[in-house]
């Protein structure tokens, strides 16, 4: 939904040569400080380092399917981009606590970072984020969709829970270093 004339760009003659002219001028946003560019990126650091143990941790029996660790990664790296979004609240700061985020992951496992990234599945869990009412339980309920338990009550609880879990993780370290 557009709020204001500003999301709107009308394309020139030549919108490939005014995509390459704005890439190559540098974008300064004054209403950042360094400071602020430093705690987006110490919240980034933080939120992946958190993301890096939990999957180091060894999980139960019944959840180890690679499938479902896979998704388990999917929804908590959706719940930082949606934390960063939702408790930064700055677009510019929200993209460097992202890439903050990612390449903390990436540095530490490229596989990690794989099995973390999946547009598919984020797809999903914004739907279900931008929804607005009962974000936790649709959360949850994708989780189990995309775990191919549709419909189960354990795996949506489960994914309710770690998402909960995420945002908290991701609203602390929010708390702590942007202030």
């Amino acid at each position: 939904m557009l709020t204001d004339d500003l999301d709107v760009k009308i394309a020139s003659d030549r919108p490939s040569e005014d995509v390459r002219r704005n890439k190559n001028t540098p974008q300064q946003n004054s209403s950042v400080s360094s400071e602020q560019i430093k705690g987006a990126k110490a919240v980034g650091k933080a939120v992946a380092n958190s993301f890096i143990a939990d999957a180091e941790t060894e999980v139960d029996e019944e959840f180890r399917d690679f499938d479902m660790i896979v998704q388990r990664r999917l929804l908590l790296s959706f719940t930082a981009t949606a934390g960063f979004e939702q408790y930064i609240g700055d677009d510019t700061l929200d993209g460097i606590a992202q890439k903050s985020f990612l390449d903390t992951i990436n540095k530490h496992s490229s596989e990690l970072y794989k099995t973390s990234s999946d547009t598919g599945a984020f797809s999903f869990y914004y739907l279900a984020f931008r929804r607005g009412s009962e974000v936790e339980r649709r959360i949850g309920q994708t989780f189990a969709m995309l775990c191919s338990h549709d419909g189960d009550p354990i795996f949506q609880e489960l994914g309710e829970a770690l998402y909960c879990w995420f945002l908290s993780v991701v609203r602390k370290a929010v708390a702590e270093y942007m202030k």
